[in-house]
């Protein structure tokens, strides 16, 4: 699964760029992103319900824990250093989701006891394949803040659909309650960035989830809070926060 999801990133890319506007423009919509602010943070509250760490993790049960928990870095990552080349409040604001993504990850990781792939430091990873894709992708996005913002949206749309495979592919509902609250939250992230290329006259076309999915996500009709099969649920009153120890 790992290695199929990382090359597929890498194969979509030439796709996305080639789409790419050369033109960019500091025009951002402040009141749209701090209402994505808001909304990404929900994601933290969401966490709050009991986790039942008892279950018997298959091989790739293990895997797909450990593949997010690398992938919601590596998205951190590329949005700080485009924050610090650009410094326009979304790609701050996201990566703060992106860190509460990571600690619910870790929460995960200790809780079923397995060993924790992160590694210190903006483009370091286990796996060598997001050190490529870092190096690849700050690159792209280095050309202007248009290709930058259309970064973003690629790697959420890869997000949404890892995790959409990882909630289908498990039948633990703590698992699959966690993965849910994350593929909300990047709904919201996706969101976010449409939004400021919009607001610069700009426009995404999604090359990983489908036309329909992303047209869904924009108009707020996915990933509700209404507890079904798809992981989200009501929070509750229990210990399980989304954050470990050492979050």
């Amino acid at each position: 699964m790992k290695t199929k999801i990382v090359f597929g990133l890498m194969a979509g890319l030439a796709m996305l760029f080639n789409a790419c506007s050369e033109s960019a423009t500091d025009v951002v919509d402040e009141e749209i992103l701090a209402s994505e602010e808001v909304k990404s943070s929900e994601v933290t509250v969401l966490l709050g319900d009991s986790c039942d760490f008892s279950a018997e993790l298959s091989d790739a049960e293990i895997e797909g824990l450990l593949l997010m928990r690398e992938e919601e870095k590596f998205a951190h990552d590329v949005y700080v250093t485009f924050y610090e080349v650009y410094g326009i409040p979304v790609f701050n604001n996201i990566s703060k989701g992106e860190t509460a993504h990571t600690s619910a990850m870790l929460h995960l990781i200790e809780g079923f006891g397995l060993e924790d792939p992160y590694v210190e430091g903006i483009g370091n990873y286990s796996n060598p394949a997001f050190t490529e894709l870092f190096a690849q992708l700050t690159e792209q996005g280095s050309a202007g803040l248009v290709e930058a913002l259309k970064v973003g949206a690629f790697i959420e749309e890869y997000d949404i659909a890892d995790l959409e495979e990882l909630i289908e592919s498990t039948e633990d509902a703590t698992i699959k309650r966690v993965y849910g609250n994350l593929l909300r939250g990047s709904t919201f992230h996706m969101k976010a960035f449409t939004a400021v290329l919009n607001s610069m006259g700009e426009s995404y076309t999604p090359t990983v989830i489908s036309q329909e999915e992303y047209d869904e996500i924009l108009e707020g009709n996915v990933n509700d809070d209404d507890g079904d099969s798809n992981g989200t649920f009501v929070p509750g009153t229990g210990e399980c926060n989304g954050t470990g120890p050492n979050a």
